[in-house]
Formats: C-alpha cells, sequence, structure tokens
C-alpha cells in the first residue's frame, strides 16, 4: 500500500505544481473546477439517499454543477451575474466556512451527530467544498506562491504528526473516528508547522527583496502570522476528522477509489477545506487580498 501510495503521490505532484505555476488563469480555474466537482460526486455518497439512490446523486451533482457554474461566471465577472462580485461572493463563502469549522464542526463532532435529514447533509457539503474552491481562485489570483505557502501548512502538519505518532504516539486522540491519530501526532504536527513559519520566512526573503506584495504584506504581520500558521494547523486536524466521521457514518474508508492509494479527491483536500477558506477570510480581513 505504501509503495502505491508513493507512486500516486510522484504522479500528483508534479501536475499539481504545474498547475499552480503554469497553467494560465484560466486552466487553473478550469482544474480546481474538476477537482470541486469530483469532491462533490464523493460527497454525495455520504448523503445516504434511500430512494432512487444513483438518481439522487445524480440530481445533487447537477445541483453542484448549476451553484459551481454561478460562481464561475461570477469570478470571470460575465454581465449575465453583474448583480454578484466575486469579492463579496467569497467574503460570504469564507464567512460561512469560519461559522461552520470553529463553531459547528467541533460541536458536530464533540457531540457525534448524525444528521437524519439528507437535505442538511447536503448543504454541509457545499458549505465544505465550494468555499475551499472560492480560496483556490482566490488566493492563486493574489499570487501562486501565497496559495502554496497555505496549502504546505496542512502538509507539513500531516507529514509531522504521522511521524510524531508512529514514534511516540501511545495517547488516541479520536478513537472513535480516526483511530490512527494520536496527541502526540497532534503535537508534533503542530511543532512541525512552527519550524515550517521559520523555514517559510527565510524563504520568502527572496520574495522580499523581489518586492513581491504578498511576500512584502504577509511578512510585515511579524509574530502574529506564526499564531495564525498555528491556528490553521489545529484546523487541519479538524477537517481530516470531519471528513472521517462523515465516512464513518455511511462506513466508508475512502471517500471513493481515484487515487490509487490514496482515496478519493476529497481525502486529499479534507485538511484545506477548513484551512485555506480561513486563510482567505484572514487576508481579506487584513486587507492582503
Amino acid at each position: 500500500m505504501l509503495k502505491i501510495r508513493i507512486i500516486t503521490a510522484l504522479i500528483m505532484l508534479p501536475i499539481v505544481l504545474v498547475a499552480l505555476f503554469v497553467f494560465p488563469n484560466w486552466a487553473w480555474d478550469i482544474f480546481t473546477l474538476g477537482i470541486a466537482l469530483v469532491a462533490c460526486w464523493e460527497w454525495s455518497r455520504f448523503c445516504s439517499f434511500k430512494e432512487a439512490e444513483k438518481m439522487s446523486r445524480w440530481i445533487y451533482f447537477a445541483l453542484s454543477a448549476l451553484i459551481s457554474a454561478l460562481i464561475f461566471l461570477t469570478y470571470l465577472n460575465v454581465p449575465a451575474v453583474d448583480f454578484l462580485d466575486f469579492r463579496l461572493l467569497a467574503l460570504a463563502g469564507f464567512s460561512v466556512s469560519a461559522v461552520f469549522w470553529f463553531l459547528i464542526a467541533p460541536l458536530w463532532l464533540k457531540r457525534a451527530w448524525r444528521p437524519r435529514s439528507v437535505v442538511i447533509t447536503a448543504m454541509t457539503g457545499w458549505i465544505v467544498i465550494f468555499p475551499t474552491w472560492l480560496s483556490l481562485l482566490a488566493l492563486h489570483d493574489k499570487s501562486p506562491w501565497l496559495l502554496l505557502s497555505f496549502a504546505l501548512i496542512v502538509w507539513v502538519a500531516d507529514v509531522a504528526a504521522y511521524f510524531s505518532g508512529k514514534a511516540l504516539g501511545k495517547h488516541k486522540l479520536a478513537p472513535a473516528i480516526s483511530p490512527g491519530k494520536t496527541i502526540e501526532g497532534a503535537i508534533g504536527g503542530l511543532m512541525g508547522v512552527a519550524l515550517y513559519f521559520f523555514l517559510w520566512r527565510i524563504s520568502s526573503a527572496q520574495a522580499l527583496a523581489r518586492g513581491e506584495t504578498w511576500a512584502i504584506e504577509l511578512i510585515a504581520q511579524g509574530w502574529w502570522l506564526l499564531g495564525f500558521f498555528i491556528v490553521l494547523g489545529v484546523l487541519s486536524v479538524l477537517g481530516d476528522l470531519f471528513e472521517s466521521w462523515m465516512k464513518r457514518g455511511v462506513g466508508l474508508k475512502d471517500s471513493s477509489h481515484l487515487l490509487p492509494g490514496h482515496g478519493g479527491i476529497l481525502d486529499r483536500i479534507d485538511a484545506l477545506t477548513s484551512t485555506l477558506p480561513i486563510a482567505g477570510l484572514y487576508l481579506i480581513l487584513t486587507a492582503k487580498l
């Protein structure tokens, strides 16, 4: 399994990096639109449609596609949707996401809630997925390096938590949700994020020297930014746990089998769904986006 995971990762990594840094904006937008739509299709498996399940999943996907089209047309500033403003739409999406991840999701997991309403589960999927797509668009527009800077927080936290948990893990973090996660691993993940912050400041000095706006604005925030990185590290764990809880509720190990050894798209972006929209909101509120 580990060999398959590594091979898949080695294939995915250059594709993502090329899309991030080489694709023109329109191609990146379509690339991430595909990710959002696949994620919606995978989320439909969590909805437990009881009647005409396949048809219901297609209806959910069609509604997701309509929402995606509205967001995309707003992003492109098409006259037909000039009553919407992408910046305001992003702000609304990020705000809803913040309420969900800071208030609703922790309570949801604490009470081990299993929603009986298909509508609630379906709408939760949109709350989880679409603000993430909005953040992929907005942060990339500012700078691909800015987007990568925040995405790396999630990946660093995940890798550091994995090795810390393997070496030191004794106390389960959330055994009913994800038996493999430990408190020691989570602490190790946050320590990894703190170390990443210092390495990021050093590496960003080059962008600072080139006068890149995003680097100037972020580095100017000083130690406050370290605290925000740690907050995102905590939220990345929450996003992972929440998606795991939703999968367990319908008896799934993976959201799909699209990515050999890794599961589905949701399994790869679960921690990004709880971090990137919050990063987008932070940048809007600090007038950096």
